[in-house]
């Protein structure tokens, strides 16, 4: 990978448009890393099986995985079938989840405990997980979220958005859920999380959604945790979200949602610092990943920003949403946020900055670099104006800062609309920089539309719109660019 970012800086610097063989030779070299992408992320094998020790990476590529720290294996390990679990796709294990967790609950001071999952269909509503723990899914194993609405309890609105994210009041619990964990592994041998999300998609499309929908897995207020080599999918709303928390890393994971299933994003961070979305594939219909902050007025009171989040070797599609987001909730703040080596495909768009009047915070330090895009529409786009607040107690003066968007070595084929970068009207979007960006399959007529951005661009083909060929802007984004472009060889 790092001769290959080495070559594309190579071949793409100082040219404006170029030349066929050139481009031959890329499409080629990307259909051999889509390939490559697609088979490491449905074939997993970083983690241990069995009673999870240690995390064994690989020396092959760059991991932000160890920011968790590995536990040592549980002192206890039982099966769901010791607690009379029954895994016939009927039986309600609801109670039985619950009363296991309880009993591991007691070890979580003597070396912590591990609750397997054998083959099977296991039903179950949602059940909360305990610290110093590990849910074990075995080759074979499915936990099938109930159809019963009255499995998935009714909480309290996070204070961060103030209600319900679809609907006032409270919302529905997850799936599995987590709150105040410490030292939690959820893994196993490519078992597999369906939430039967489509009971959820129709009360939606039917427009009789009492409460907002819940999450596959929500971890809140959690530290130290790791998901990996595990399938998510039919999640009824976002499929993975870590709230308030720090240091979880996401890895081998596979997320699988119908393209036309509403909201329902792969991972999304909220609030969280330091977390790592590695070696996943995603089809869904919203974004594939989220970084999120809270929302308008809650999430400024909150102040609770989401920082230090690296997206490495995704790929997907979804063709309504972003392959990566950030917002549109962003009220908090978000910055340092590193996405790398993303491969997208058939989608609405590539990468995406989403605000609007009324979300204040800001968005800070954003590094987007060595992407790939087949039959993306827009590779590239900033949005404004969804007009979607929480109730009427939003302040229109709270606009968002938008500083430091670093893109460089992204290729786009096939794509049908150029960039759109909209920012504020006093509160532009400033230092937005890209070096190294082919756009084509555009019509000769179609040009960037910009507004209310100012920045730099380098080798774009392409040629960008005026607002990023400041001369202002050309040295500070150029020293960025090229320190990135050290780091990554």
């Amino acid at each position: 990978m790092d001769s290959e970012k080495s070559w594309f800086g190579a071949a793409m610097g100082g040219s404006t448009r170029p030349p066929w063989p050139f481009l031959l030779l890329l499409f080629t070299v990307l259909s051999v890393s889509c390939l490559q992408i697609r088979t490491k992320t449905v074939f997993p094998s970083w983690v241990v099986s069995g009673a999870v020790g240690e995390t064994g990476m690989s020396e092959e590529a760059p991991s932000c995985a160890g920011l968790f720290r590995a536990v040592p294996p549980r002192k206890v390990v039982m099966s769901i079938k010791d607690f009379g679990g029954v895994g016939d796709g009927v039986t309600s294990n609801t109670e039985t989840f619950r009363r296991a967790i309880r009993y591991m609950q007691s070890f979580g001071n003597k070396g912590g405990a591990q609750l397997n999952v054998p083959r099977g269909i296991w039903v179950t509503g949602s059940f909360n997980l305990t610290s110093n723990f590990t849910l074990f899914l075995e080759e074979g194993a499915v936990i099938l979220g109930s159809q019963d609405l009255e499995d998935w309890p009714i909480i309290e609105p996070l204070p961060s958005y103030g209600r319900g994210r679809e609907r006032l009041g409270g919302r529905h619990i997850s799936l599995i859920h987590g709150d105040a964990l410490t030292n939690v592994v959820i893994t196993g041998e490519n078992g597999t999380i369906d939430g039967q999300g489509k009971m959820w998609w129709e009360l939606w499309w039917n427009k009789t959604l009492e409460h907002t929908r819940g999450h596959l897995l929500e971890l809140k207020n959690s530290h130290n945790i790791l998901v990996s080599n595990l399938t998510f999918m039919n999640s009824p709303f976002w499929t993975i979200h870590p709230v308030y928390c720090s240091n979880v890393v996401f890895k081998d994971l596979t997320i699988l949602a119908p393209l036309n299933a509403p909201n329902t994003d792969g991972i999304d961070p909220d609030s969280s610092t330091s977390i790592c979305i590695e070696d996943c594939y995603i089809e869904s219909g919203d974004d594939l990943v989220a970084v999120k902050s809270g929302w308008d007025q809650y999430g400024i009171a909150m102040a609770r920003p989401s920082s230090n989040i690296i997206v490495r070797r995704v790929s997907g599609t979804t063709p309504t949403c972003s392959g990566v987001g950030i917002g549109s909730e962003m009220s908090g703040g978000i910055s340092n946020v590193t996405v790398e080596d993303l491969h997208i495909r058939d989608s609405a768009a590539g990468v995406r900055i989403k605000t609007d009047e009324g979300r204040g915070g800001y968005v800070v330090n954003i590094t987007i670099n060595n992407i790939r895009m087949e039959r993306v529409k827009m590779p590239i786009r900033f949005s404004r104006g969804s007009n979607d607040h929480p109730d009427d107690g939003w302040n229109p003066k709270a606009v968002p800062k938008i500083k430091g968007v670093f893109i460089s070595n992204l290729v786009s084929l096939n794509s049908t609309k150029a960039p759109h970068l909209e920012g504020i009207e006093g509160a532009p979007y400033e230092g937005i920089c890209m070096k190294n960006v082919t756009i084509l399959g555009l019509a000769p007529t179609a040009k960037w539309q910009c507004e209310f951005v100012s920045g730099f661009t380098d080798a774009v083909f392409p040629v960008s719109c005026p607002q990023l060929q400041s001369n202002v802007s050309s040295s500070w984004c150029l020293d960025h660019l090229e320190n990135l472009q050290i780091d990554s060889s």
